[in-house]
């Protein structure tokens, strides 16, 4: 029954309901809204099943998710979910199991968060991180001490590549006058790269074994190191090309020997012996110091331009020149440190592994004797005089 007012009264066990005034719902009517779907709400005094998990669970979880993240926002995104998981978040177990992928920083989005996010890595003992920051600060910033420090702390944890690029640095002297090169030191971090499996090391110690550089010279082994980075360099394509779930009858075995070892978009997989697969995915740390240094030479041009300001070149590498192969990225220290073409003269390598690669990748077309620039110099100048008389 209603009254005047637009209540009503309630008969027996009937709730009263007041016009103008919400229905408060029962907790079976909340559930029931949560198993169809509707907006969940926390119930007070209701149990927080995340609290209730010890803090060595929590952690195990974020290390497994730093180790199979693909992006450094999937960690940052763990930092912004609560106070407690930000805490566990921050934690060097977390930051030593980041995944490579994680750590892949891009030329474009270089900024000092990006350089903290690295080192906060590298000093919770990630050997990636320590590889990845050592090669831009050395190549890129110029801070060669410091550069040097985390690349041998990632060779003294057993990283190949480190261990690798450490040895271009003695063979070349990078970071100091030509007097500072230590082949035999080079030669040995070559080796002790190579017995980890890194192929460019394979490729290196099998061609300085088969010149006698650093080493005493042995055509044989240097072969048999040769076909073993051949060999290493093959599986593993085969083993990209698995995970990508392509058929291994799709690798153009065929087409490349067709063509010579030449193939359409491919590089010299087996550059030794004159095979070619499509070309793999360079390095986080060689991907960025390439696209660094397109990114300074684009700033440069612009600045040369009539009436602008050119005092963005830089003075100190306005004459330091670029390894030739195109998926390599470093840059001399000196002037003349890396070694030329002996044919041509006008392509510069930082090792002979990047001059094996890059030999029937694009310079086995391009080199040119020096001798037929002069005769055409030359028999330019003639004419040239001929025309004027």
């Amino acid at each position: 029954m209603r009254t005047r007012s637009g209540s009503r009264y309630s008969n027996g066990s009937e709730v009263v309901a007041l016009v103008g005034q919400k229905r408060k719902r029962s907790a079976s009517a909340v559930a029931g809204e949560c198993a169809c779907g509707g907006r969940r709400k926390r119930l007070t005094g209701g149990l927080d099943y995340l609290d209730a998990l010890p803090d060595d669970l929590v952690l195990s979880v974020l290390t497994k998710l730093a180790a199979s993240s693909s992006a450094p926002s999937d960690l940052l995104s763990v930092h912004l979910t609560c106070k407690r998981l930000n805490e566990l978040g921050g934690h060097d177990m977390v930051f030593a199991k980041a995944s490579p992928a994680s750590l892949a920083v891009k030329a474009a989005a270089w900024s000092e968060p990006a350089q903290r996010f690295l080192k906060r890595c590298a000093d919770a003992g990630n050997l990636e991180a320590c590889y990845i920051l050592g090669m831009i600060r050395f190549y890129c910033l110029g801070s060669r001490s410091g550069g040097a420090a985390l690349l041998a702390r990632a060779a003294v944890g057993g990283h190949a590549a480190a261990l690798y690029s450490l040895a271009v640095i003695q063979f070349n002297g990078s970071g100091g006058a030509k007097s500072d090169r230590d082949l035999r030191a080079g030669a040995a971090l070559c080796a002790r790269a190579a017995a980890l499996g890194h192929v460019d090391a394979l490729r290196e110690l099998g061609h300085c074994l088969q010149d006698g550089y650093g080493v005493r010279r042995d055509p044989a082994e240097g072969r048999r190191l040769l076909v073993a980075a051949n060999a290493r360099e093959l599986t593993l394509a085969l083993s990209a090309a698995a995970a990508s779930r392509h058929a291994v009858a799709a690798l153009p075995f065929a087409a490349a020997a067709a063509a010579g070892g030449v193939g359409g978009g491919g590089c010299p997989l087996l550059s030794d012996f004159g095979w070619s697969l499509p070309e793999a995915e360079p390095h986080a740390a060689n991907q960025f110091m390439v696209d660094w240094w397109a990114s300074r030479c684009a700033a440069q041009a612009g600045g040369k331009k009539p009436g602008g300001d050119s005092s963005g070149v830089d003075g100190d590498g306005a004459e330091l020149r670029l390894c030739s192969h195109m998926r390599c990225g470093r840059r001399e220290t000196r002037r003349h440190e890396f070694r030329r073409c002996s044919v041509c003269g006008a392509a510069n390598y930082c090792s002979r592994a990047c001059q094996a690669l890059d030999w029937k990748r694009a310079h086995k077309a391009q080199c040119v004797p020096m001798d037929r620039w002069l005769l055409a110099a030359v028999g330019g100048g003639g004419e040239a005089q001929q025309q004027q008389q």
